[in-house]
């Protein structure tokens, strides 16, 4: 059984992967962190009393799940309201935020960069992330959860709920279309 320490030791070790993964899926930075968050919950209040190796299982369950969940909302409030855009407010900061932009950052032990590094750097990784959104969402999910999340074949096609076959073809596929798409654009990792 987990105890109070190892259950928050490991929400802390997958909050931030979390919510990039989510914010690949949903696309909204609000929304992503309210589906980790809650999934986060969903897990201490439900879980927490599982052992430690079963919790990022059921963490990526749940999370998945949750992720289901708000897109089946938003479903059912745009077949309500035709323009949702008329009952929200514009972005009251005005910036946006760029996760792969802030975490980024020079490597320890590397000197620093030149300006025309950084800028290529960061294009690149803006041509990943958005050829990385534009994947199926099972490609994504599967490719997001084996090379982002580290997960091994049988605990991604658990948390995917699929067999690991199909683990195995969502990842090829998704690795076939980013390399594909990548090159198209002169980019060769």
């Amino acid at each position: 059984m987990a105890t109070e320490q190892e259950l928050s030791e490991f929400l802390k070790s997958v909050e931030k992967r979390a919510f990039k993964r989510t914010l690949y899926h949903v696309r909204n930075e609000e929304a992503a962190l309210d589906i980790v968050q809650d999934s986060m919950l969903k897990l201490a209040e439900h879980y927490g009393d599982k052992p430690p190796g079963e919790l990022p299982m059921l963490f990526h369950r749940i999370l998945s799940n949750s992720t289901l969940d708000w897109f089946r909302r938003q479903k059912t409030r745009n077949a309500l309201f035709s323009s949702l855009s008329d009952f929200e407010g514009p972005n009251e900061d005005g910036a946006d935020f760029d996760f792969l932009e802030v975490h980024s950052g020079t490597p320890a032990g590397e000197t620093v960069q030149s300006t025309e590094d950084l800028v290529r750097r960061s294009q690149v990784l803006r041509d990943i992330e958005l050829e990385i959104q534009q994947l199926p969402a099972r490609q994504r999910e599967a490719f997001l959860m084996r090379y982002w999340e580290e997960m091994d074949v049988a605990e991604t096609a658990a948390a995917m709920g699929c067999s690991e076959g199909s683990v195995k073809t969502h990842c090829f596929r998704a690795i076939q279309t980013l390399s594909k798409a990548l090159k198209a654009k002169g980019i060769v990792l």
